[in-house]
């Protein structure tokens, strides 16, 4: 199969040749991608366990399951910060995701935007 002119130019992937450097030492630690270095708390198994038991395996919203819309808007009223979880909470499936809709949301194109380094590898 010809693969598109624009897919041959992708650049290589900076997470993958990290993971490929750091696979092939003993003595890298990862500080990056959030991968935890524990197993998942049992609230969250059972949560997960019970959600397969269920039949509860199919996508939710794309803002987020409104239950959990409305916990985190309960947790942020701990610290006297109101939001309206139906339009003012947006449940995403990572950093990269909420980084990526944040910018799409407060930057056009041609405005400058000043990013730290070091920076996301990905």
């Amino acid at each position: 199969m010809r693969l598109s002119d624009r897919a041959r130019e992708i650049p290589e992937s900076g997470i993958r040749k990290f993971f490929e450097l750091a696979e092939a030492r003993d003595d890298v630690i990862s500080l990056g991608v959030g991968e935890p270095d524990f197993s998942a708390p049992w609230a969250a198994r059972t949560a997960a366990i019970g959600s397969l038991e269920r039949g509860k395996t199919s996508y939710t919203s794309n803002r987020g399951m409104a239950a959990l819309r409305e916990r985190i808007a309960a947790h942020h009223e701990r610290y006297d910060q109101r939001y309206d979880p139906a339009e003012e909470v947006l449940v995403t499936t990572g950093a990269s995701e909420a980084v990526d809709l944040a910018l799409r949301a407060l930057v056009d194109p041609g405005d400058t935007v000043a990013i730290h380094e070091p920076t996301y590898i990905s």
